[in-house]
């Protein structure tokens, strides 16, 4: 229906007769000459219908609206002096129409494409429309051609694209599982894949050596604005590797999607270890953006005066008591700034917030009277003080204090506009902890997912032990991560034990891993790419819903279909499935 998309017309079709297809972006009647911005996929041309020229196509033109679906045929002709518009690809230009043809006519819209304040429900009741708009395609644009990047230098590095099952086994890997009931097996259930895990494992098992594929999982998580409950991931896996040829492989793989989104970032990239980056920046995922680290201070309070402060610091094992320096800080926070930031961090934990001042006639705060001289003299050293800095002080279980100083830093930063939003600031994060203890838990849990290849198995003390693990993170948020993977029958049972997983538990749930391990499983590894999330930090959108084309809500909805929905009874019952309704009571809680 179409010679031409709407911008391949240039200067050099003038004269020729050409056949556009589109969408009315604008129409103008200028004094019975007819102006109508015709809309593809790749921009706006004029297009003329005069009737002096032509009465027939002039007649169709009078009765179109916005949005109406257009077939325009007609001659290229130079726009007339002064005319042109620079705006446009193609305002120098224009094409007298000789046939219009209304393929399609459109209801008045819910909403006018391209406003700014339609709010987020309607763009999403109506998403193949808000699709319509220049920017949507040009975001999914970008997003196809990350996607060709990475199957192209996958492909370069003899990867082999292996797509896994959708309906698979439930296994616990932290979120909840989505459940699809079985007609044929009635009450049991199928469970759609949080990740394609194990599966890409048994082909490492059966030879493949080299695995991707771009994978849809599905979490039934409470959602942000960086989750949904399906989602997109770059899977890969290699056998016979190191940590070293793993990230070397991720490395190339996002140096490829960037240059391919027309960024040229650097690598190989920086590496910092997981007790670094809590020490430093109070969570394993920090943004590299900016400094603020946070220092840690607790030797500084073992003869405090503080009953508070001395009996935190008498466990540094298990407590902190982290500093952190914001230079100029003094000069830029007022007392009621101060007042928020110390609501902020309660939101988090936090006691309160305890600061001292760097004035030209020394050191202010109430936090002071309880160091000693010497104490002072060294928090000034270590801190590097200087005139005009205020620092902040976090005390009390590490976990705690990391967390919500983590959180200030983040805050005082944007607050002082120290972030350079056109900036990517990539980072490894290497030895994770293989375990950790849950707040109110009685056993273990799985740091990564129970398949990481632990470092130091024989350790006495559990927590200590470290995995052969690494996240990657870009401008403080989790792009993905990977591990070298558990490829021997011993060790796997023994992570099970000490996660508290009986023998009948492992063999029910993961039995047909356990039985691949016993027939020569390769040493392998890998890793996994959030793929919404890295376009959605490539585009620079404050939410993956603008990267995915048709994304649910915050609540798991979806506006434009209204699933989740009621099924019918008849339904039901052929899977065996009854609804019990829910007390009002439960429902509340």
């Amino acid at each position: 229906m179409r010679t031409h998309y709407c911008t391949d017309i240039n200067e050099n079709n003038v004269g020729e007769r050409v056949e556009l297809a589109g969408w009315v972006n604008s129409y103008r009647d200028h004094g019975g000459i007819i102006f109508i911005d015709l809309r593809d996929k790749t921009g706006l041309i004029q297009l003329v219908c005069d009737p002096a020229d032509n009465e027939k196509a002039h007649k169709v033109a009078s009765q179109i609206r916005d949005e109406y679906v257009l077939i325009a045929k007609g001659t290229v002709r130079r726009r007339g002096e002064g005319l042109e518009n620079p705006r446009l690809k193609t305002g120098k230009i224009e094409v007298v129409v000789d046939e219009l043809v209304i393929e399609n006519r459109s209801e008045p819209m819910p909403f006018t494409l391209g406003d700014p304040n339609v709010g987020e429900d309607i763009r999403l009741k109506y998403r193949y429309l808000d699709l319509r708009q220049k920017e949507m395609f040009e975001t999914f644009q970008l997003r196809s051609k990350a996607a060709i990047a990475a199957r192209n230098l996958l492909d370069k590095h003899g990867f082999l694209e292996v797509e896994t099952p959708i309906l698979t086994k439930s296994t616990p890997e932290g979120a909840r599982d989505y459940l699809v009931p079985s007609r044929e097996h009635v009450g049991e259930f199928y469970a759609l894949p949080q990740s394609p895990q194990l599966f890409k494992q048994l082909l490492m098992v059966g030879g493949f050596d080299r695995y991707f594929q771009i994978a849809k999982c599905f979490r039934d998580e409470d959602l942000r604005a960086d989750r949904q409950p399906e989602f997109t991931q770059i899977d890969v896996e290699m056998s016979f590797c190191t940590q070293e040829d793993v990230m070397k492989v991720a490395e190339e793989l996002l140096h490829a999607i960037f240059a391919a989104c027309g960024h040229e970032i650097e690598i190989p990239f920086n590496r910092i270890t997981y007790r670094e980056s809590m020490e430093k920046y109070g969570n394993d995922r920090p943004d590299l953006r900016f400094g603020l680290e946070l220092v840690d201070v607790i030797d500084l309070f073992e003869d405090c005066e503080s009953p508070i402060f001395a009996e935190i610091a008498k466990y540094p094992k298990i407590n902190r008591i982290k500093a952190l320096k914001v230079p100029g800080g003094d000069n830029a926070f007022s007392r009621k700034i101060i007042k928020e930031l110390e609501g902020f961090v309660t939101r988090f934990g936090a006691k309160g917030l305890a600061y001292i001042q760097v004035k030209e006639d020394g050191l202010k705060g109430p936090i002071l009277k309880f160091l000693s001289d010497e104490a002072i003299e060294t928090m000034k050293s270590r801190l590097d003080l200087q005139i005009g800095d205020i620092v902040f002080f976090g005390a009390g279980d590490r976990k705690v204090v990391w967390d919500y100083m983590g959180r200030l830093r983040s805050e005082v930063a944007r607050r002082l506009d120290m972030i350079d939003e056109n900036r990517f600031e990539f980072v490894w994060v290497v030895d994770f902890p293989m375990f950790e203890l849950e707040e109110g838990a009685l056993h273990l849990k799985a740091l990564h997912h129970p398949f990481t290849m632990p470092k130091n198995i024989d350790e006495e003390d559990a927590e200590a032990i470290e995995s052969d693990a690494y996240d990657i993170v870009l401008n403080g948020i989790e792009l993905g991560g990977g591990s070298i993977r558990i490829h021997k029958l011993d060790i796997q049972k023994r992570v099970f034990s000490l996660l508290g997983i009986s023998d009948e538990e492992a063999e029910e749930k993961f039995g047909f891993l356990l039985d691949a391990l016993k027939f020569g499983a390769p040493p392998h590894g890998g890793f996994a790419l959030g793929f919404d999330r890295l376009m959605m930090l490539l585009t620079k959108k404050e939410s993956i819903r603008d990267v995915i084309a048709f994304p649910k809500t915050q609540s798991a909805t979806c506006l434009l279909t209204h699933a989740p929905s009621p099924v019918d009874e008849a339904q039901l019952k052929e899977l065996g499935i009854r609804i019990r309704k829910q007390p009002k009571s439960d429902a509340a809680e």
